[in-house]
C-alpha cells in the first residue's frame, strides 16, 4: 500500500498536535490551505479528532499520534 496525497496530509496534520497533554489542541483556521482543511473534515469524519476545524485528539487520535511520531522518528534517524 502507498500512501496517497491524502493520507500523507492527514498524517502531516496530525503531527501538528502534541501528545503532552489532553488539553492541547490545534485550530484550523478558515483561511487555512485548502488541503489542511480538508485533511481536518477527514481526520473528524473518522473519529480522530473532535471538531471539524480541529479540537482536540480522541482516544483513537492519540493512538495514531503514538504510531505516527515512532514513524517519523524511524525515517529521521
Amino acid at each position: 500500500m502507498q500512501i496517497d496525497q491524502h493520507m500523507f496530509e492527514e498524517l502531516s496534520l496530525l503531527l501538528c498536535f502534541s501528545n503532552e497533554s489532553l488539553m492541547n489542541g490545534i485550530k484550523v483556521h478558515r483561511d487555512a490551505d485548502p488541503k489542511l482543511i480538508e485533511a481536518a473534515k477527514r481526520l473528524y469524519a473518522k473519529g480522530v479528532i473532535d471538531h471539524e476545524d480541529g479540537g482536540y485528539l480522541t482516544d483513537l487520535g492519540h493512538d495514531l499520534y503514538a504510531h505516527a511520531k515512532k514513524i517519523e522518528y524511524a525515517l529521521k534517524h
